[in-house]
């Protein structure tokens, strides 16, 4: 549906009601040039609720017992495009460059910090389990629940493993059947060696301890500057010495963080 075709349009004092909401609930940044953007994706929302004005919809959402809508109208207005192995570079970077370095360390630990779906999370499963380094520990958060229990259950349509390597998935992976057909879910060995939370990435961060690498790709665009650059400090002070963050090809660290060396498009080195 397009904007023309909704019966209610986002006006622009409405529009600020849910920048202001975002920015302080989620420190999600909405540019003023999403308010059509928002106002055609919300409108799926009310004609759900039966509601028909933003201002009565805004008003939902912000009470304490609406998480869950909340979260809702994060997945609309937010992009949530992921699939396995994407953007394989990286993961070859992981496998060849990485892992290497870290086959003398009792335990690795990786953070896959807006994991989504958990499409990235699981592709980073599935190289650490490849590599056989030993021990290692991996954690998914993000900010939206729905996203995380999606990652829980670790279904994913077959087209979104379309990148996966053959060998993964004949090892890592079982095919759905009957109405699970076109379909396939991770192994319960894998899923049960993950451990997913919530969390916000603007807040301080919870007592999570410190990791060897962490991917915090696609999601800084969510951001303005000054939460950015919060966002990054708090997450290099939680990478060793040493250690890699990964961010998405379409962002960059120039100007956002002290410490960080690029070493390869989109992954930089922690030098504390």
């Amino acid at each position: 549906m397009t904007a023309s075709a909704c019966e209610v349009v986002l006006s622009e004092p409405e529009f600020r009601l849910y920048q202001s909401l975002f920015s302080d609930r989620l420190g999600i940044h909405l540019p003023d040039q999403k308010l059509t953007l928002v106002g055609t994706r919300l409108w799926k929302r009310l004609r759900a609720r039966g509601i028909n004005s933003y201002t009565d919809y805004y008003h939902l959402i912000n009470q304490p017992d609406q998480q869950e809508e909340l979260c809702r109208a994060l997945e609309l207005i937010t992009t949530n495009e992921t699939y396995f192995f994407r953007e394989p570079l990286h993961f070859e970077f992981l496998k060849d460059t990485i892992l290497p370095e870290l086959k003398h360390k009792d335990t690795v630990r990786v953070w896959s910090a807006a994991c989504s779906s958990g499409e990235e999370l699981f592709s980073i499963a599935m190289v650490l389990a490849d590599q056989r380094i030993g021990k290692w520990e991996l954690l998914g958060s993000d900010i939206n629940q729905s996203m995380l229990e999606k990652a829980r259950r670790a279904i994913y349509l077959d087209q979104r493993t379309e990148h996966m390597p053959l060998e993964y998935r004949r090892r890592f992976c079982r095919r759905g059947t009957g109405p699970h057909h076109g379909s396939l879910r991770i192994e319960p060995d894998l899923r049960s060696r993950i451990k997913l939370q919530n969390i916000e990435l603007h807040q301080p961060l919870p007592d999570i301890g410190s990791f060897d690498l962490v991917f915090l790709r696609n999601v800084m665009i969510y951001f303005d500057n000054a939460t950015r650059q919060n966002v990054v400090q708090q997450i290099v002070n939680h990478i060793h010495n040493g250690g890699y963050l990964f961010v998405g090809h379409s962002e960059s660290l120039r100007g956002v963080c002290s410490g960080l060396v690029q070493v390869q498009p989109a992954i930089y080195q922690v030098q504390k």
